[in-house]
């Protein structure tokens, strides 16, 4: 595990030195609490028909998310019955993981520098995918272009949801943000 201390993730000091200079510049701030950042990275794998037939893979999908994220996964669980699924309440789904601080760095430059390079065909990601609130979504067919997980031992290929959570009012700050943490957008 990481030594919190006495570490200091690249991208956020590369934030700090130079991405806060170059927002500020580029939007006018007047002061430095105006500047974007990001607050938290929420992954989520929703295990879906697959955990309603076997409850063990839910379980699974917990401990590959874990492992990715470097900090432990919650399982998700049903919120009501809907019997045309065969879903009961109470019934684990998926899993989730909210990271922060110096995990949430690290993971970014994980997905930035590795995992997106591995991505069959990867032409970069949808530019348009922000809320109206400065939060992009994005989502991964296969969780197994994180170097993390051991490929001989992977019994089921999850997709999962990668949502980034920033400070910014606008979508256009928020862009212009992932842009300079060299988020690659295809437009």
């Amino acid at each position: 595990m990481l030594d919190t201390e006495n570490y200091t993730p690249r991208l956020k000091t590369t934030f700090r030195e130079t991405i806060k200079p170059a927002m500020k510049e580029e939007f006018g701030y007047s002061n430095d609490m105006q500047i974007p950042r990001l607050d938290k990275i929420v992954l989520n794998i929703g295990a879906g028909a697959e955990a309603v037939r076997d409850s063990k893979k839910a379980k699974s999908a917990q401990d590959d998310l874990t492992t990715i994220a470097g900090q432990k996964a919650v399982v998700t669980k049903a919120k009501k019955s809907i019997a045309g699924f065969r879903v009961r309440e109470g019934m684990p789904l998926g899993a989730k993981v909210t990271l922060r601080g110096n995990r949430m760095y690290e993971f970014l430059d994980r997905l930035i520098t590795v995992a997106m390079p591995r991505i069959r065909d990867f032409r970069g990601v949808n530019g348009k995918s922000f809320d109206g609130r400065g939060n992009y979504a994005m989502g991964l067919k296969e969780h197994i272009v994180f170097p993390e997980i051991n490929f001989d031992k992977v019994d089921e290929v999850w997709g999962m949801d990668i949502i980034i959570c920033t400070t910014a009012k606008t979508d256009a700050e928020a862009k212009s943000l992932l842009k300079h943490f060299n988020m690659p957008f295809n437009s």
